[in-house]
């Protein structure tokens, strides 16, 4: 366990952190919504094992958290405008979006259909480890089924040892999930509620509600969407949580939970 509150001290905790993540382990983080759990998005048995800790298949699979808005295009191709918008305007924030991933990416984040679900969270340590580690899978910080953790003594409780590192921020400041939108199909679409209101969002860009019907051209077939893999990410629900968060919709945060703790 280590503090992590005060950028003057935190240090140390962050070069454990850091060396954790290359060693393929597990950590929790502090996010801008609740903690998450994280690993190398590029490492596909830590990313195996965090979502055993949770308790997890792999057709639920964990956003990704990344640090800075100009890797939203090494990760992700065929960007909307409007997507771009959001990002632009979101991030670092409490808002996970859904994009066509890299084909050329080798990571392995479980049955994601060929999408990503990406965050950048608004937490300053949260950022300072994603800048030396890189993009992250995380998903919210506690065993399926159970409440998102808000302080790292609850996801310590519910994760125990399968996680290395825990990374105490003090209370999730936010405390609800990211909000996720698919920019997967021809229109952007809430996929799950959260921090940033539909009307927020539609204030930058047409995006639909998660009760309207989504038109799609008669000749598409609508790929199954990284929030529908993961109902649940770093912020994702049936769970409340990215991060981070993506079957349509859980952390990905819950639904997928960041939260986006993702």
């Amino acid at each position: 366990m280590h503090d992590v509150t005060d950028p003057n001290t935190w240090g140390p905790a962050i070069d454990e952190a850091v060396n954790t993540v290359s060693r393929g382990g597990l950590l929790v983080l502090p996010t801008d919504t609740v903690y998450g759990i994280g690993a190398d998005a590029f490492d596909a048995e830590a990313v195996a094992a965090l979502l055993a800790a949770k308790g997890r298949g792999r057709q639920m699979p964990p956003p990704v958290l990344i640090p800075d808005v100009r890797t939203l295009d090494g990760l992700a191709t065929e960007v909307p405008d409007d997507a771009r918008k959001l990002a632009e305007a979101f991030w670092p924030g409490g808002l996970t979006i859904i994009l066509q991933a890299q084909p050329s990416l080798q990571w392995d984040l479980g049955e994601t259909h060929g999408t990503v679900a990406l965050r950048m969270p608004d937490h300053p340590a949260a950022l300072a480890l994603l800048r030396r580690t890189g993009p992250l899978a995380v998903s919210s910080a506690n065993a399926t089924g159970n409440p998102a953790a808000l302080e790292v003594a609850d996801a310590q409780a519910q994760l125990g040892d399968a996680v290395t590192v825990y990374l105490d921020g003090g209370d999730a400041p936010g405390g609800v999930a990211s909000t996720i939108v698919d920019a997967t199909g021809a229109q952007l679409r809430v996929v799950r509620q959260g921090a940033i209101t539909l009307e927020a969002l539609n204030d930058v860009a047409p995006v639909r509600g998660v009760d309207e019907p989504v038109e799609e051209p008669a000749t598409e077939t609508p790929a199954a969407s990284t929030a529908e893999a993961t109902a649940g990410t770093a912020d994702a629900s049936p769970e409340p949580a990215d991060a981070g968060t993506p079957a349509r919709t859980e952390e990905q945060g819950s639904a997928p939970a960041e939260e986006s703790a993702g």
